[in-house]
């Protein structure tokens, strides 16, 4: 498969098969994430692969505190705490049409969080993926951090598999560091769901725009 083809195959899939990801192919994916480039080759990366009871321990906890109305305690803010346009517009329209596509009326409160617990269980994917990094490490560590879950998505893409980057396994980063044990002090910078897609579903049918280059690009002759 084609780089290009691979990365304009990638997309976020929210409903997954039980068919369950060998242990080593998740080795080959991470290995080959690793050629991604860091600063000084640094290589900040840190991963937990967390499959079986673990994820299952892991979820319903996580679940629970969101249930419960615990606030959640990220390690750092992903968003911007005061939304402003064309990102706001953007984040709207990203919201229709994953409701759209499962039927969630706007105004039903109640289907919308059981969709939002749904990020916690990965999306019933049979892998989940946790990244962190110790907190030595500064905003770079965040770059070079992007190109390596980019590098892991799209070599999973080439392998048949599919995945979805998930800012939301963060939120309750005491939480998930407690339980897997991972120092208190690094930095839990996001999830991701790893698994077969349900090509079935609605959920994974539909595709969210991409701007066309001339709208963020300024060429200087």
């Amino acid at each position: 498969m084609k780089a290009s083809d691979a990365i304009r195959q990638r997309h976020s899939v929210r409903r997954f098969l039980p068919e369950p990801v060998d242990k080593n192919q998740i080795r080959f994916l991470l290995d080959i994430a690793s050629h991604a480039p860091s600063g000084a080759n640094t290589q900040p990366w840190q991963v937990a692969v967390v499959t079986g009871n673990s994820k299952q321990q892991l979820c319903q906890q996580v679940t629970d505190a969101f249930e419960a109305g615990i606030k959640p305690q990220p390690d750092y803010e992903y968003y911007p705490l005061e939304w402003q346009e064309p990102y706001l517009s953007r984040r709207r329209a990203c919201g229709l049409q994953l409701y759209q596509s499962l039927g969630i009326d706007r105004k039903d409160k109640a289907a919308q969080k059981a969709q939002w617990a749904a990020n916690y269980r990965a999306f019933d994917a049979p892998v989940m993926l946790l990244f962190w990094m110790d907190n030595v490490m500064q905003t770079g560590s965040f770059i070079d951090f992007g190109m390596f879950l980019q590098s892991f998505m799209i070599a999973a893409v080439d392998a048949g598999l599919a995945t979805c980057p998930q800012a939301a396994l963060a939120e309750y980063a005491p939480l998930v560091k407690n339980l897997l044990g991972i120092p208190g002090e690094a930095t839990l910078l996001c999830g991701m769901a790893l698994g077969y897609e349900d090509r079935a579903a609605a959920v994974n049918q539909y595709r969210t725009t991409r701007e066309y280059h001339d709208t963020f690009t300024r060429f200087y002759d």
